[in-house]
């Protein structure tokens, strides 16, 4: 998969993608490869200009799962992470996931 998405499969993995960040704004992106709400979610991650995280759940679902844990949301896909230092500072589910909202939430995010 290309178009900017980098491929997550497990917590070490995923730790090293929030690191690269240096205090920025990560995107992670959580989805389904079995779900059209989901394949339109990610036509619209594939046009953000920024790296985008992906998880695949089907490949992933310990990874999926911790994610879940570690900032103690609900189980969703398609589903978008904004992380920064660590924290969650914001997330969009199926059809609240555009390219444009999450491009305006990264730079919110960054003034913070």
């Amino acid at each position: 998969m290309n178009n900017g998405f980098i491929q997550i499969t497990d917590t070490e993995s995923l730790d090293q993608f929030l690191q690269r960040f240096n205090g920025s704004g990560a995107v992670l992106f959580k989805h389904s490869n079995a779900c059209g709400i989901s394949s339109r979610a990610y036509n619209e991650m594939a046009s953000l200009e920024n790296p985008v995280g992906l998880i695949v759940v089907q490949q992933s679902r310990p990874l999926s799962a911790e994610i879940e844990r570690r900032w103690s949301l609900p189980h969703q896909t398609p589903q978008v992470l904004i992380v920064r230092n660590g924290e969650l500072v914001w997330t969009a589910s199926h059809f609240e996931i555009k390219a444009a909202t999450v491009g305006d939430m990264l730079r919110k995010t960054g003034e913070e």
